[in-house]
């Protein structure tokens, strides 16, 4: 990366890395570059950052050096009043600096980050919610708190993979469920929830799920068409069980009368045996 200048550092921590005439910067470094302005539409450049700024900005930090690394290029600067320390971007991760992703994208060194106040409810060890091992008993960079609740405890790292795999869509306490709040709360100390759907809705992990049924489950299916004909009305109407919905019926195949809008299958009926379709009108 042309402003980090690392390349072993974990793209959930820095983004992706991105290439542009002859150019490389990961993409949290270019958001968090504090002589860098967003100029452009999303579709130019790199996220919007014109080329000639992002060379400018590259020129500007040559002789800048990070403050916990020691070496030259630190771009990232800390918003604290009267602070000039200044860092690589994931140099200030591992020291406990704090980035935002909304607003102005501000980052903070480790003595000027946002914290919480947030008194949280302990029940004897407090846990990670997520991976259930033990965190420390109070808010600190590296444990986090639902401040809806108070009661769900986090590690930072666990929290940010749970962001990034639900993201905005669906991102909440694992607790109680809150969402307006606890989004608040995890975009000021500094957890990156891209705006996007969740991962397991982008690779189609429960695509299956939306998949409506679409045959006859009698033991015998009268319809001469077979099991996967489906008309709007006749005796080859297909009625999935309104209760489960995972099995099906022509309205012959099982009696069904003209008229009747709903079917319970064999497993969902109080009457029914338990090895196929119920027969008869419900």
């Amino acid at each position: 990366c042309g402003l980090c200048r690392r390349t072993d550092v974990d793209p959930d921590v820095v983004g992706q890395l991105c290439h542009q005439d002859g150019l490389c910067v990961h993409e949290h470094c270019l958001y968090h570059a504090s002589g860098l302005i967003q100029t452009g539409a999303d579709e130019e450049g790199i996220y919007g950052f014109l080329l000639p700024d992002i060379q400018r900005e590259l020129k500007r930090v040559t002789k800048k050096r990070c403050c916990i690394c020691r070496l030259p290029g630190a771009s990232v600067t800390c918003q604290g009043r009267r602070c000039r320390r200044a860092f690589h971007f994931p140099c200030g991760i591992e020291r406990g600096c704090l980035s935002q992703f909304f607003g102005e994208f501000k980052s903070f060194c480790w003595r000027h980050r946002p914290v919480q106040r947030v008194r949280g409810v302990q029940r004897g060890q407090s846990a990670c919610l997520i991976c259930l091992e033990a965190v420390v008993g109070r808010p600190s960079y590296d444990t986090l708190i639902c401040p809806a609740c108070t009661s769900a405890w986090f590690h930072r790292r666990c929290i940010q993979g749970q962001a990034l795999s639900s993201a905005l869509h669906h991102f909440h306490c694992p607790l109680c469920q809150d969402v307006e709040t606890f989004q608040a709360e995890m975009f000021r100390l500094g957890i990156y929830i891209p705006d996007r759907d969740a991962a397991w809705e982008l690779d189609g992990s429960f695509a299956e799920l939306y998949e409506r049924h679409s045959s006859c489950d009698t033991d015998q299916c009268l319809c001469p068409a077979g099991r996967e004909q489906a008309e709007e009305t006749g005796p080859w109407r297909l009625l999935l069980c309104s209760s489960c919905g995972s099995r099906g019926t022509h309205q012959r195949c099982s009696g069904v009368a003209e008229g009747a809008e709903s079917w319970e299958c064999g497993d969902c009926s109080d009457t029914g045996s338990g090895e196929g379709c119920s027969w008869g009108d419900r």
